[in-house]
């Protein structure tokens, strides 16, 4: 598997040839991945919950991290365990690409940042009001889904994903 990506999402559009939708599924599958073909609106919708707001989440939480830098007095580099490292991660990808995804996607991405506003509102309300069976249940669920990605063999459960550092 050269790129690293398990399932790739082809989006097709009524202007694809059946010839250029073959060469690449062909292209994906030759270089290790399982090819999924769906409609360009159902790919948006799917990039922007996996793969838009996670970045757009990224960057603005290690922004954020950036922006109390005086307060932390700069230990936000030195406590960075796996949590916010992971962050830093994905906050390091282009900044010209992700600009230009967020702005040609921004309708499924706007859409998604309202669906993540509220579960990030109803988090919070949860913690306001100290509802641990909420909480658990909440984590308990989003465990699941963590697994699940591990179980499809989107990812590995070792200690650090398997890194060395």
């Amino acid at each position: 598997d050269v790129t690293g990506v398990q399932t790739c999402a082809l989006p097709i559009f009524g202007l694809n040839s059946d010839s250029s939708v073959k060469k690449l599924n062909d292209f994906w599958k030759r270089i290790g991945s399982k090819v999924q073909q769906m409609s360009a609106e159902h790919h948006d919708k799917v990039m922007a919950i996996t793969s838009h707001i996670p970045h757009l989440i990224a960057y603005n939480i290690v922004g954020t991290a950036a922006n109390l830098e005086k307060d932390t007095k700069s230990e936000v580099i030195k406590y960075s365990a796996s949590g916010f490292r992971d962050f830093t991660r994905i906050a390091s990808s282009d900044p010209t690409m992700w600009r230009d995804i967020a702005l040609n996607n921004r309708k499924q991405i706007l859409h998604m940042l309202e669906k993540f506003n509220l579960d990030l509102s109803n988090l919070k309300s949860a913690i306001m009001r100290k509802d641990g069976n909420k909480l658990f249940k909440l984590f308990s669920k989003t465990r699941k889904i963590r697994q699940a990605i591990v179980k499809a063999g989107q990812d590995i459960n070792r200690p650090n994903f398997g890194r060395k550092n």
